[in-house]
């Protein structure tokens, strides 16, 4: 059996179609399906392994980007949610979905507690929309399943809420040393840099992070916006990797073929 995938969708999502490709070709069975099928359950989100949540403007980015579909997931879906981590399983977040989990609490999850929020994302330091590619450097100290065997990756970024930033200092001292920190943004020589490499102006350059458990994963980039070598639009200038998003995918796949 395949690892089936519940790509989410509904209300301004609109990166659901590439991140169910980017499954799909990675190993998995994915399948799009609307907030409202979860909630009035006709679709039961406890017969999928690994649930994404891709990017795009829910609810228009209103009040803040993230929260209209945070608070939706929250008075629905809490309880589904909370039973479907603790089945040890997988969800992802990408750049909108990133900012939902955030604000729902589901990374960085001290201590198990997957409902706290400690960190958000803002308005970029540049004031404007960032479209651009980004370098990030893994941590090779986190236990993110996702990025299990990466060391850099290059990933483009489209938001105009990617400043992360944690609630205190304290908070972003247990960020480092419980290995939540996943992806930082870098130079081209893999150096930690400001803008334009920082897109946002993040806070250490942060531009991941997950729970203790490694499970559960938010990033600002998209890496399912880079599965092909023609993804990028100077493929024909530059010797690239092909598709290096594509290994998120696949480690994610090949985690649940294992423990499943």
């Amino acid at each position: 059996m395949k690892p089936r995938v519940l790509v989410l969708t509904g209300y301004g999502i609109n990166c659901d179609y590439e991140t169910e490709f980017a499954f799909q070709f990675a190993g998995a069975w994915a399948r799009r399906v609307h907030l409202n099928d979860i909630i009035d359950s006709r679709v039961r989100l406890e017969d999928f392994q690994i649930l994404a949540i891709p990017g795009g403007f829910s609810f228009g980015d209103d009040i803040a980007s993230g929260k209209v579909l945070a608070n939706k997931l929250k008075y629905n879906l809490a309880l589904e949610l909370q039973r479907f981590i603790g089945d040890g399983k997988l969800i992802i977040g990408i750049c909108n979905g990133f900012q939902a989990m955030v604000r729902l609490g589901l990374i960085p999850a001290f201590e198990g507690d997957y409902g706290a929020q400690v960190t958000t994302l803002t308005f970029n330091d540049s004031g404007r929309f960032e479209a651009r590619w980004v370098y990030l450097k893994v941590n090779q100290d986190s236990s993110c399943i996702f990025t299990q065997g990466i060391e850099r990756i290059y990933l483009p970024v489209r938001n105009g809420e990617g400043k992360f930033i944690p609630r205190d200092e304290s908070v972003c001292q247990r960020l480092w040393h419980n290995g939540h920190v996943v992806l930082q943004y870098v130079d081209a020589q893999g150096s930690l840099a400001h803008y334009p490499w920082n897109p946002g102006g993040s806070v250490d350059n942060i531009a991941g992070i997950c729970d203790e458990t490694g499970r559960i994963f938010g990033l600002m980039p998209h890496p399912e916006a880079f599965i092909f070598r023609t993804n990028h639009p100077r493929w024909t200038r530059e010797n690239l990797v092909q598709g290096e998003g594509l290994a998120v995918f696949r480690n994610a796949v090949q985690w649940v073929k294992d423990n499943f």
